[in-house]
């Protein structure tokens, strides 16, 4: 399949890029820069440097494709780059994957598919383009990532600690973060290309609910951590990304597994992460 692919040298994106070359697809990389552009090539797909709010320039490239995934979602991207898809796509074929997040479920001990957004404020921004692209004439579903991790992104990074000193805990760390790893992640994104069918979201999430306190803990033996009170997480982090993590989620991913038949494979974040 000809896929047009953005954020591909981005954390998400690059793992979707090397899962669609794996799967034999072809694809056409939007970067910003010449620089990036070189590192697409290399990695073996083709590269076009291009701004995602220049709806002329974009209008060829999204008609040649016959797939779409958007990894690169941000809120001064969003708002031009999809309406833009959904009208060049009206008429297509083509399936375009977009890009939301679990965060916008809110505090939810069980978020499947159904689940109603209750955002916090770092990603309301979301909801009104996300149904934009539920409510379109386009073949369209929306991939919900859990908070990623593996390799050396995504924001359990920020309970890695440097061993000298206690890891700063997002307030008291009961609160459970539902997990997905990068590449199984990635190969869902391919997953729900190839397969299509959804309208609306799909949420990737491996099954794995940690507390913050265990993923804070998980780095060996011995390890210390520091509880806060939630305003002074606030002040460290700052508030909006400090209240999204401060949220109590979970999830099992069930729809993604058996719709998709997807098997996310890197196991157990607490026995096999930090080993």
């Amino acid at each position: 399949m000809k896929v047009f692919l953005t954020g591909a040298t981005g954390y998400i994106g690059s793992a979707v890029l090397r899962a669609l070359l794996a799967n034999g697809h072809t694809v056409t990389a939007a970067v910003r820069t010449e620089e990036k552009a070189a590192a697409v090539r290399e990695a073996g797909a083709r590269a076009v440097v291009v701004d995602l709010t220049d709806r002329v320039a974009l209008a060829p490239l999204l008609r040649q494709a016959e797939g779409v995934i958007h990894t690169a979602s941000a809120p001064d991207v969003d708002p031009v780059f999809v309406p833009t898809v959904l009208n060049e796509l009206v008429h297509s074929p083509t399936q375009f994957v977009h890009t939301s997040g679990i965060w916008l479920f809110g505090n939810n001990p069980a978020i499947t598919e159904e689940s109603e957004p209750e955002p916090p404020e770092i990603v309301s921004w979301r909801v009104p383009l996300d149904r934009q692209v539920i409510n379109s004439n386009v073949n369209t579903a929306i991939v919900a990532p859990a908070v990623v991790y593996g390799g050396q992104g995504g924001v359990t990074q920020l309970l890695a600690g440097n061993g000298s000193a206690p890891t700063a805990l997002v307030g008291d760390g009961g609160q459970r973060w539902t997990l997905v790893h990068v590449d199984d992640l990635a190969e869902l994104y391919v997953r729900v290309l190839e397969k299509g069918a959804a309208v609306g979201y799909v949420i990737g999430a491996s099954g794995e609910n940690p507390t913050v306190r265990e993923i804070a803990e998980s780095a060996g033996p011995g390890t210390q951590v520091l509880e806060e009170a939630p305003d002074a997480s606030r002040e460290r982090l700052g508030a909006p990304f400090a209240d999204a993590l401060l949220q109590d989620q979970a999830a099992t991913g069930a729809y993604a597994k058996a719709a998709y038949d997807w098997a996310p494979s890197h196991g157990d974040w607490l026995k096999t992460e930090r080993a």
